[in-house]
């Protein structure tokens, strides 16, 4: 990765602090990933010496591992940042339960009009989330979840000042956050194939089997689920390290409740699951 110039770096930090100096109350659609954490992080700093008002808001439900809730928490309060969870129930929707090809619209819709009940009952003027300008560079295809913050009118001020997700990473180290190099880590349900219903118990099983990895020491990776079958996504680097624990690692998914465990030879990649090309 390209290294950004430090005073790059600092006139993208006080593009943001303008932003929300024209914003100055908030609502942070709060995952715990990199880019939403960059937000909070810089929407407190900027609004705590303007006297505006930044609460990052985390959607919970049974897609949100406990683990990412716990890690997210943990960051707001290293940060200082005021932080509210907010449980949310799109699996009880069935639009998304049915898991077609935009389920993630119906998840962001449920979370945004959570958001909205929020800031209209305490006077938040604007809600924002963590997109940057890369992720706009995709297609709407690609991002179903952009067109509900669309429709909903949600801003992105890291894509508005011009953030890519290298930018993004590079200010989050600068500023000391632990999620900087923090790999992607998308909802539970993206492990499921599209079609296959989305339920509660489904998501519990995803999220016990790739606990049960990050445990013994892998840090990116996926388990895919394929009725009895879990498939381990895992960066080829790590495919010895992998083998050598194939017997504690067989055991700990079986107790998950797969039936077959298997590693996927093609190296990990975000979204294989539904790339018509990883079969």
């Amino acid at each position: 990765m390209t290294t950004t110039e430090s005073s790059t770096l600092d006139s993208l930090r006080l593009a943001m602090e303008n932003w929300f100096t024209r914003h100055p109350s908030v609502l942070v659609a709060y995952s715990g990933g990199v880019d939403s954490a960059l937000v909070m992080a810089l929407a407190h700093e900027a609004l705590s010496k303007s006297g505006g008002r930044a609460l990052a808001c985390i959607g919970t439900s049974p897609s949100y591992p406990q683990r990412e809730l716990e890690a997210a928490l943990a960051l707001a309060k290293q940060v200082g940042a005021q932080v509210r969870v907010v449980p949310t129930e799109e699996h009880l929707d069935p639009n998304y339960a049915a898991n077609p090809q935009n389920r993630c619209y119906f998840c962001k819709s449920e979370l945004y009009d959570r958001l909205i009940q929020i800031a209209q009952a305490e006077n938040f003027s604007t809600i924002v989330d963590g997109n940057n300008a890369t992720d706009f560079a995709q297609g709407p295809a690609e991002r179903p979840g952009s067109l509900a913050a669309q429709e909903r009118k949600v801003r992105s001020p890291l894509a508005e000042c011009g953030i890519t997700k290298e930018q993004v990473r590079e200010l989050a180290k600068s500023m000391g956050l632990s999620v900087w190099n923090k790999p992607a880590m998308p909802c539970t349900s993206s492990r499921v194939p599209h079609g296959t219903p989305i339920v509660p118990t489904l998501l519990k099983k995803i999220e016990a089997a790739e606990s049960a990895l990050l445990a013994l020491g892998f840090k990116e990776l996926r388990v895919r689920h394929h009725g009895d079958i879990a498939r381990i996504e895992l960066p080829e680097k790590d495919f010895a390290n992998i083998l050598s624990q194939r017997a504690e690692i067989t055991a700990a998914l079986k107790a998950c409740g797969y039936k077959f465990v298997t590693l996927d030879l093609i190296p990990f990649q975000s979204g294989s699951l539904h790339n018509a090309n990883h079969t």
